[in-house]
């Protein structure tokens, strides 16, 4: 499925399909790198399943589109500008296929917008950063499994380490007013969200 929406787009764009191909392949590489737990194509294809459940109230979805397939193209746990460094990838690729200025502009801000999450003026960037984090608001075994998977990823580090930046981020997640920005994503996971934020926090503070 994801697969076929970057073919599909970039063939609009471009005619080059050994560029097309490369392209794709340089995705599939950066996302199946050891260590990616749950930063993983997985998690690409989550974020795609969601947003074309909003695909109407999107009004650039084609960026969307690459905001997906990039935004966790550079990811390095010891690294804190990772979101940065994929956006930067994106900006390369979006004026190899002749996107105009503006769009790119958009495309990175998209992607830096997930290191926050906060609040935007654009719906399209409020849209994108809601999928990002609608795996908060899955059934509890489905959230479980994705707190597993980043605890792998972050492996390295001790439990006394990884909990106390894991509570400070949990709580930095309650602590704001809503979670979900947009109207669907607020509706569809911010309570269900807010239950399992706080149930890992009771599990990472016995």
């Amino acid at each position: 499925m994801l697969k076929e929406a970057f073919y599909t787009l970039f063939s609009v764009y471009s005619q080059d399909d050994d560029f097309i191909k490369s392209s794709w392949q340089e995705i599939a590489n950066a996302h199946q790198q050891k260590g990616r737990y749950y930063h993983n194509l997985k998690h690409l294809e989550h974020l795609y399943r969601c947003l074309v459940l909003v695909k109407k109230e999107i009004q650039d979805w084609e960026i969307v589109l690459i905001a997906i397939f990039y935004h966790d193209y550079v990811y390095n746990i010891l690294k804190k500008d990772n979101e940065k460094q994929s956006a930067k990838k994106a900006a390369l690729i979006l004026d190899r296929l002749s996107f105009d200025k503006t769009r790119i502009d958009l495309c990175v801000e998209m992607i830096n917008e997930t290191k926050g999450h906060s609040i935007s003026d654009n719906t399209d960037i409020n849209h994108f950063t809601d999928a990002d984090l609608s795996i908060l608001g899955g059934d509890w075994q489905f959230y479980k499994t994705f707190a597993e998977n980043v605890r792998q990823e972050y492996r390295f580090y001790p439990d006394f380490m990884y909990k106390k930046g894991r509570l400070n981020m949990l709580n930095h997640f309650l602590m704001m007013p809503r979670i979900f920005k947009t109207h669907y994503f607020f509706n569809q996971f911010e309570t269900k969200a807010r239950g399992n934020l706080q149930r890992e926090i009771e599990l990472l503070s016995k």
